[in-house]
């Protein structure tokens, strides 16, 4: 009898294992043959494509439309919550919007609408465990037990990247987090994004960095770009870009014509319209060669652009032929920007159809006649 019991228990505890794989792994949503399903990370499909229209995976289900209708399907193609919705958004944290007739509302995983939201001009998608509402004019946040979190006080929030938002009222903007707490004072003319406790701002003429809550002017900078992943920031002083670090002292002096984010020790700058990459004292590590030029990924691939898009390394030798194209992703009400190679894959686009590339220039199984990022 205890035989029996613990080879229940082993195969009970191989079944929640399974459960558990199946919901953390990545997919991604493609067509074919006029039908949509769902590809894995070695190309092969988990879900059949079957379904007349459908969205990415988020928060463990997918919106599936079928016979004109959406409902929801599970990481193994099982329908969830049947269509008869007449359009469907993605989940957050156990909560999704959608459309029946004309009206907009919150469901829950079992598709029961979702009441006790405040008042709002229209429902806006929960991100992060977070949204949006909106009462006259004005834009606050709630959690997902519809609670105020932040008070609709600001006139515009932007989309959340990387955990915050720029936030604007009465002309002047700041950054806030999730919770609604100001990270950087609602009194600037301009911000940028939020990177390390720092952002760039511009306070009446002057433009500088903030810097946990302190704003340091640097004389003469007339733009900055945004920060990557490293502690450098892209700013131009006479017409010419160069790099300061987070304290605001010149790295790289102002001497080249557009630059963009540091990754890898590596970042892409312009000369004379074309692009090659500087390490971390300025100096040329892929000369200028190309028409257009991304951050290096974290594999150590970076996009470049000849007629079209394909991929370098860090010693600046073409991988992967220029021939393709390549798109931001967006999705939800965070953004991510990443362009090129993002966990192992590149989503490209050549001769009409789409697919993911591989490190090695691959394609991962076959063509689509559409491929979105793969999402968990």
């Amino acid at each position: 009898m205890q035989s029996y019991l613990n080879n229940m228990k082993k195969i009970f505890f191989l079944f929640l294992l399974s459960i558990q794989l199946i919901n953390a792994q990545e997919l991604a949503l493609v067509k074919k043959d006029g039908k949509w399903g769902f590809i894995t990370k070695d190309g092969t499909f988990a879900i059949e494509p079957k379904f007349e229209g459908a969205k990415n995976f988020s928060d463990g289900l997918a919106a599936v439309k079928e016979n004109g209708k959406w409902g929801f399907i599970d990481k193994t193609g099982k329908i969830i919550i049947p269509p008869s919705f007449d359009n469907a958004k993605y989940f957050d944290s156990g909560i999704c919007i959608i459309q029946k007739n004309t009206d907009w509302f919150y469901i829950n995983k079992k598709g029961e609408i979702l009441k006790g939201a405040p008042q709002s001009d229209k429902l806006f998608d929960f991100d992060n465990g977070v949204a949006f509402f909106r009462q006259s004019g004005k834009v606050g946040l709630i959690n997902t037990k519809f609670e105020i979190i932040l008070a609709p006080k600001y006139d515009v929030i932007r989309a959340f990247e990387n955990g915050y938002a720029k936030a604007a009222k009465d002309d002047k903007w700041g950054i806030i987090d999730p919770t609604g707490k100001e990270v950087v004072e609602v009194i600037y003319d301009e911000v940028g994004n939020y990177y390390n406790n720092t952002s760039w701002a511009k306070k009446n003429k002057a433009y500088g960095l903030i810097r946990n809550g302190n704003f340091i002017e640097i004389p003469g900078v007339t733009e900055f770009g945004s920060f990557g992943t490293q502690d450098l920031v892209s700013a131009k002083k006479g017409g010419k870009v160069g790099f300061l670090n987070l304290e605001g002292q010149w790295v790289i002096q102002p001497r080249f014509q557009k630059a963009k984010s540091f990754s890898k020790n590596l970042a892409p700058v312009c000369s004379n319209d074309k692009w090659g990459y500087i390490n971390l004292i300025g100096a040329y590590v892929v000369a200028p060669t190309y028409n257009d030029a991304e951050p290096f990924s974290e594999n150590g691939l970076a996009a470049v652009k000849n007629y079209n898009w394909g991929f370098i390394n860090e010693t600046g030798e073409l991988i992967i032929p220029t021939k393709y194209e390549i798109s931001i992703a967006l999705f939800g009400m965070f953004m991510h920007q990443e362009k090129g190679f993002i966990d192992g894959l590149a989503r490209v686009k050549l001769s009409g159809k789409w697919g993911f590339l591989k490190p090695n220039g691959q394609i991962l199984n076959e063509w689509y006649q559409n491929a979105e990022p793969f999402q968990k």
